[in-house]
């Protein structure tokens, strides 16, 4: 999937009212992630414009896969996040489960996952998730 032009003073595509450069395009762009939950929301918003580099640095080493497949045909729409456990700035993991909306080939969707989170060398990575969409439509 080819990477979409961002606009700094565009609505960040986490959802969280703030300009993308003053939200997630500062850890796009290398500074530090204070949290599971801020890294979350970065990760979406790489999904939503398909910055594989991001995603791939921001995966932990052990669960990282060889080849991160990109979906163009996926549109996403918007990202709520539903509850968090730890992940903050005195912890070493994290769990955040949120409901992402999309739409493919017109046909409107939402998952539900339960994302763990580690600290690799003081960093904030995403380590795997659990998907569940039952009862979602």
């Amino acid at each position: 999937m080819k990477r979409k032009a961002a606009n700094s003073a565009m609505p960040c595509p986490c959802g969280s009212g703030q300009d993308y450069a003053a939200c997630c395009g500062r850890y796009h762009d290398g500074q530090p992630v204070p949290s599971a939950e801020v890294l979350m929301r970065s990760r979406y918003a790489a999904f939503v414009l398909g910055n594989e580099a991001y995603l791939r640095q921001s995966w932990a080493a052990e669960t990282l896969p060889d080849e991160l497949l990109l979906d163009a045909g996926v549109k996403w729409l918007g990202l709520s996040i539903l509850s968090t456990e730890a992940g903050g700035e005195q912890d070493q993991t994290g769990v955040v489960t949120f409901v992402a909306r999309y739409k493919i080939n017109g046909r409107a969707g939402r998952m539900r996952e339960c994302s763990r989170f580690v600290r690799e060398q003081g960093l904030w990575r995403y380590l795997d998730g659990e998907v569940d969409n039952q009862g979602l439509s």
